[in-house]
């Protein structure tokens, strides 16, 4: 019997060794998709000294610059709708949360794999010390969440020479 004769792409159980050769190893990605399942999986964590932490259904990719003017913080939240999302700042920390929303499946339609993670997520980060954390405002456009943390003049850092001894 032909090998590719066995293959069923719908099939619930990946049946690929014929192509294992053509496959490349990427450590990150194995990695990320290890802590992903990880994470679907777990309910929460207890440590030793009691903390409980809850772990998110998916975490949100995030870049975070710097210009002259302010800190930017861009967060991928694609498929989630705008009234879903919360930002807060509470004691120099910035919280971005929310959740994206699994679609109801049509009737008619059978999914052979579901790989896009729903649920809630929470992200949380540390403000710079020179942020000025009474004028950071928000956008959302095309699933990019854009938080903007102006800089306060006041709080940038004096430059002056240090004498070697």
């Amino acid at each position: 019997m032909n090998m590719l004769t066995k293959f069923n792409p719908f099939s619930k159980t990946e049946n690929l060794d014929i192509f294992r050769p053509l496959q490349r190893f990427d450590m990150l990605r194995e990695m990320d998709d290890m802590m992903r399942n990880m994470q679907r999986t777990l309910t929460g964590w207890t440590g030793s000294g009691g903390e409980s932490m809850t772990l998110a259904d998916w975490t949100p990719s995030v870049d975070i610059g710097e210009n002259d003017k302010e800190f930017l913080v861009m967060a991928e939240l694609p498929e989630v709708k705008k009234e879903d999302i919360k930002v807060n700042v509470d004691d120099g920390t910035l919280s971005i949360c929310g959740e994206r929303r699994a679609e109801k499946e049509d009737k008619g339609t059978k999914f052979h794999r579901v790989e896009r993670t729903y649920g809630r997520f929470e992200r949380t980060f540390t403000l710079p010390e020179e942020t000025d954390s009474e004028h950071i405002t928000s956008e959302y456009k095309d699933g990019v969440l854009t938080v903007h943390l102006p800089k306060n003049p006041e709080a940038k850092p004096k430059t002056h020479a240090i004498p070697v001894n």
